[in-house]
């Protein structure tokens, strides 16, 4: 990975840290994309000490703000001679029925929108990087989603109906349709879309999920069934890394090797509609 350079976002912690970890240990130019200041410092300085790669970087990414992802992605165009890798890791749960200050519903926000936004303003210079990938880190409960592209950002749910279960498995739906309707799209480019499955993860995302009587059987099972981050992250590292997957696109994998995912996950028409829907949403067409 030496000259190449990698955005992992939420890069700070979990199987986001690992997967950094070890493409700095690789060589890469890695950029940590992530909220919190204080802990972003800290990822970078525990990364360069750890790997001896002092070409490891924090910039500034709230995912909950989509003034701060076009504010992110204008720097990268600005400073960045090449983006070869960009990982869409970071994600969470357990906001309850709140919006951001754009008007999306948190979760499907910090999950998919903001990922959404990200990804379209940085494939000019994947493009321009070819060859490139775009990892989309997605969860096998994307095969619990009820999702309709018509409620899409949940406005049709109200406080008594809504779940985040709903928006946790919905969104990781929605990492897995991007993937396809991309590597459409870019077929031809040399830039290439996957998701993938990291398996059940000891990370803070399950720690939230005890909030969530849907997810709260998964956080019992943990202590006998998760992985630790860096077993979650080989996945990730794998389709960042791997020749194996040199052009390779519209795919789900899981422990490093292409899986099944639902139907709907394989719906193409499906994967059109949510990724124009997304795109409609984030530049503000929120009413219709």
């Amino acid at each position: 990975m030496v000259g190449k350079v990698v955005i992992v976002t939420g890069g700070n912690a979990g199987i986001g840290l690992e997967t950094a970890r070890s493409l700095a240990e690789r060589g890469a130019r890695v950029l940590l994309a992530c909220r919190d200041p204080a802990r972003g410092a800290a990822a970078r300085d525990l990364l360069a000490a750890a790997t001896g790669n002092q070409d490891v970087h924090y910039r500034p990414l709230d995912l909950a703000s989509l003034a701060s992802v076009r504010q992110f992605a204008d720097n990268i165009l600005k400073t960045e001679k090449r983006l070869d890798v960009l990982i869409n890791n970071a994600g969470s749960t357990g906001f309850g029925f709140t919006k951001t200050e754009d008007g999306l519903v948190t979760g499907m926000q910090v999950n998919h929108f903001a990922p959404v936004l990200l990804t379209s303003l940085l494939l000019p210079l994947l493009k321009a990087s070819a060859p490139s990938r775009i990892i989309n880190v997605s969860s096998l409960l994307h095969t619990q989603a009820r999702l309709r592209v018509d409620n899409l950002n949940m406005e049709k749910e109200t406080a008594d109906s809504f779940r985040d279960s709903d928006v946790y498995c919905n969104s990781k739906l929605c990492n897995i349709l991007v993937a396809v309707e991309l590597a459409r799209q870019l077929e031809g480019t040399g830039v290439t879309v996957n998701a993938l499955h990291p398996g059940y993860v000891k990370t803070d995302i399950l720690k939230k999920s005890t909030k969530n009587p849907f997810l709260y059987a998964l956080v019992w099972l943990s202590t006998m069934m998760t992985k630790d981050p860096w077993e979650g992250a080989q996945t990730s590292i794998f389709l960042a890394v791997s020749p194996e997957v040199e052009g390779v696109s519209g795919c789900y994998f899981s422990d490093c090797h292409v899986a099944n995912a639902s139907r709907k996950a394989q719906d193409r028409e499906l994967a059109k509609k949510v990724w124009e829907r997304s795109l409609e949403l984030v530049n503000g067409d929120k009413l219709k």
